[in-house]
């Protein structure tokens, strides 16, 4: 009774000054201990013991069962306000309706008469893979993830060098010696938060390149050499999907839409295999004007675009051709090549 006693003044003396909760519990949980160190020091048949229960055992008891108490409550406060948080903020899922920042975002798309509503939405839906984050890839990547393509996904087994950074504008300085497809990844999250990227970073091989482009629905390469350029293109044949590649050599570019699937030819029926050394040196020999990469590569966005919205007439079947140094282009109709190994027996010719 007497600690009851104690225990009560000071409630009243805690709630009538206004204490906090947590103090005035403090303030109890001492007396609990007070009580119980009397039990442990003071000798048997105290007047203090006897006034306090003369036994250890029922205090001991009521600290387990306040533990007990106290620990549900906090359990059950943390499960509400959980639950609370939920309710509040729901997730929305990345194929969901627009938020009031994606239609500011996309405005501009959408206002279109060739996209609309119904185009932006395709392009959120859509997933589309860039083999390469280099010269062509960057101007590539960043332009898909700003139009709001859903899901892009990017291969490359490359790092960033200093060497890179006259023409790959996805990368920094800052990121010298990350793997490409990470630094990739960096600033198209940082663009535009709304989409999914997909970083490999690895090289495409043979085995792969088949079930990972039957996850996507597009196909875009811009790969820096011919045995890549003809793996890409075997793999889209086989995985039925339309690809857009590009190329760039010093000052001049091309680009094409190759879909066998539609009837349209695919890059084996025009660059049936790779050209005798010497033919086509690499830009690290031939060397490349900075802001090529950068136009060919914008291109290659815009016909992903175009193919994912149907705006247009799309390169589907034409190889264009971009002569930087003289401001020209020029347009090449192409013809599915008879006999073609990659195509020729997978999709009859139209």
């Amino acid at each position: 009774m007497t600690v009851l006693l104690a225990a009560l003044a000071l409630m009243a003396v805690g709630y009538g000054t206004g204490l906090p909760r947590r103090l005035i519990g403090l303030m109890l949980v001492l007396l609990w201990l007070a009580v119980v160190l009397a039990h442990l020091v003071l000798p048997e048949g105290t007047g203090l013991l006897r006034a306090t229960g003369g036994t250890l055992r029922g205090w001991l008891a009521l600290g387990v069962v306040a533990v007990l108490v106290l620990g549900y409550r906090a359990g059950v406060s943390r499960l509400r306000k959980g639950a609370l948080r939920s309710v509040a903020a729901p997730a929305q899922p990345a194929s969901g309706p627009f938020s009031d920042t994606e239609l500011d975002r996309y405005a501009r798309h959408i206002v279109l008469r060739e996209v609309g509503g119904a185009g932006q939405r395709r392009l959120k839906g859509a997933r589309v893979l860039v083999v390469g984050a280099g010269g062509l890839g960057s101007p590539a990547l960043l332009y898909l993830a700003a139009a709001g393509v859903g899901t892009i996904g990017v291969i490359d087994d490359d790092t960033v060098s200093n060497s890179n950074l006259q023409r790959q504008v996805i990368h920094t300085d800052a990121r010298i010696g990350m793997p490409k497809v990470f630094s990739a990844e960096v600033a198209m999250t940082a663009l535009n938060p709304f989409v999914t990227v997909r970083p490999y970073n690895r090289r495409l091989t043979v085995e792969e390149a088949p079930a990972l482009f039957a996850d996507y629905d597009l196909i875009l390469d811009g790969s820096d050499n011919f045995p890549t350029r003809l793996l890409v293109n075997a793999a889209a044949v086989v995985a039925g999907k339309p690809l857009i590649s590009g190329a760039i050599a010093q000052w001049e570019g091309q680009l094409g839409l190759f879909d066998p699937a539609s009837g349209a030819p695919c890059y084996a029926c025009i660059f049936p295999e790779a050209p005798a050394e010497g033919l086509a040196p690499a830009c690290a020999e031939a060397g490349v004007m900075g802001a090529l990469p950068g136009v060919v590569g914008a291109m290659m966005a815009a016909e992903a675009i175009k193919e994912i919205t149907g705006a247009g007439q799309s390169l589907r079947g034409r190889l264009l051709i971009y002569d930087a140094l003289w401001g020209e282009n020029r347009t090449m109709v192409l013809k599915r090549r008879v006999g073609c190994a990659v195509c020729g027996g997978v999709h009859p010719a139209g």
